[in-house]
């Protein structure tokens, strides 16, 4: 998108004034997207956003400034604009010398999306349209999405960083309404990964949007949910959202520097019960939070965050871990090159443990089985979440029976990760996800084995 001797320039200019760091983050992004509803295709689109956002750290000051004007001049403006607003005053010259990345591709793309027609998309959703439509006379409205990007990006810093990547993505989405006697039921599938078209291929569309449908159809008969503690078991791959907000946040950098943390000064210590190893890792191939690079140039890798139970590190973007004088983790992440970057996680997950998840189910005499959690939130400062449940089920003399009608799951993050009794070894990930953090949104996916929780609160109707 650049060329290096115009970076080189524009990074020795930003930092002349007697800053201590500069970088050019440029991305080119091109997207498409369609949608239907009750059996129309509602909208078509296609976009491209450009452009260029640089930094300037001087001492603990950081000025940023961006621009879609990706010429020399474009670019010498932001510069000045960031280097104003982070320091006045030292004077001095510095030759900048970039140093290419070699190329790192986690991911292999077989079909760029760019090269399938929009009618082969759209036919997409009419697969799915119908699919939900056929799996019982109680469906009453459909909604469909399909959405792809491809992403260019370029990052170069004054410490020599220069690195290209290219990210595609790709993601499908359904939403189906069932209608009853108890009223309207909704049921929700996605699939998203960062490979390109071929990945229909491999994926049932038709698949995905009956077990919409089911969703919404099996909760027409389904009871209050109950109140009170008690046992937990969290269907593989739905339950990682919740190791996301309950855990995973409050284990950025950012977050222990502030003390807005119940993880800081907690390294070396354990935090969770033995059968626990919790895994941030940016380089599994096709997963949604999947880079070859984060967002300020370094490679992304794999950081085991808590192992056998015992907190081991945290997530970290280059800003603190060169405070703290340690490499940085890969979790500089940033919503588009309009925002500055921060940590954030890539594809957070919990590891098998040795339980069979039928053994898991068939020991609890009665709780609840939740077999996909909806959104949450969490206070990072002390643990404490809420998460909703959109598919659950009782459990009664060790056996899953009647379904439930949504709730919540309340509890704290530190005491349910003590208080994970069994784990099975039926891991996998689990929707794609955007995680929201200080107003920017960042691709990330989640996963987890089956589990036991041994006591949870659940947030129900049911007396």
């Amino acid at each position: 998108m650049i060329e290096q001797d115009i970076l080189e320039r524009v990074l020795a200019g930003a930092v002349s004034s007697g800053a201590d760091f500069a970088e050019v983050y440029a991305e080119d992004k091109r997207s498409t997207s369609a949608g239907l509803d009750d059996g129309r295709v509602e909208q078509v689109t296609s976009g491209r956003d450009r452009g260029a956002g640089i930094r300037v750290v001087a001492g603990d000051t950081t000025g940023f400034a961006y621009t879609s004007d990706l010429s020399e001049h474009g670019l010498e403006s932001a510069a000045s604009a960031a280097a104003a607003a982070a320091s006045q005053g030292g004077g001095g010259v510095r030759t900048v010398a970039l140093t290419a990345s070699a190329p790192h591709r986690p991911n292999r793309v077989e079909q760029d999306p760019d090269t399938v027609a929009k009618a082969t998309k759209v036919e997409l959703l009419n697969r799915m349209d119908d699919a939900a439509r056929s799996y019982g006379s109680e469906i009453v409205q459909v909604s469909a999405g399909y959405g792809d990007s491809r992403k260019k990006v370029l990052v170069a810093n004054t410490d020599g960083v220069m690195t290209n990547d290219e990210i595609v993505r790709t993601l499908l989405r359904i939403s189906a309404v069932a209608d009853g006697d108890t009223g309207m039921q909704t049921g929700y599938q996605s699939m998203g990964h960062t490979i390109g078209f071929e990945v229909f291929n491999t994926v049932d569309v038709e698949e995905l949007a009956r077990e919409a449908s089911r969703q919404a159809i099996t909760k027409l008969s389904a009871r209050p949910a109950p109140s009170g503690a008690m046992p937990v078991v969290i269907k593989h791959g739905t339950g990682g959202v919740l190791f996301h907000e309950a855990c995973g946040h409050g284990l950025e950098a950012d977050l222990i520097a502030k003390g807005a943390s119940v993880y800081a000064g907690k390294v070396g210590q354990q935090v969770a019960s033995p059968l626990v190893t919790l895994v941030d890792d940016g380089t599994m191939p096709g997963e949604w939070g999947t880079l070859g690079f984060d967002d300020e140039g370094h490679i992304t890798q794999r950081n085991v965050l808590i192992e056998d139970g015992m907190l081991t590190d945290y997530m970290w973007d280059f800003l603190r871990a060169r405070k703290e004088g340690r490499p940085q983790s890969g979790n500089g992440r940033r919503q588009s090159y309009q925002h500055l970057p921060m940590v954030r996680m890539t594809n957070t997950f919990v590891l098998d443990g040795p339980d069979d998840a039928d053994d898991i189910i068939a020991s609890t005499p009665n709780g609840v089985y939740v077999s996909k959690l909806g959104g949450g939130s969490v206070n990072t400062a002390t643990g404490d979440f809420v998460f909703g449940m959109t598919e659950a089920y009782l459990i009664e003399n060790g056996e899953i029976t009647e379904p439930l009608r949504d709730g919540n799951l309340i509890g704290n993050g530190p005491k349910v990760l003590q208080d994970i009794d069994m784990l099975a070894n039926d891991f996998s990930m689990g929707s794609p996800g955007t995680c929201g953090k200080d107003g920017q949104g960042v691709p990330v996916g989640d996963g987890q084995p089956t589990l036991r929780v041994k006591s949870l609160t659940i947030g129900g109707t049911s007396s």
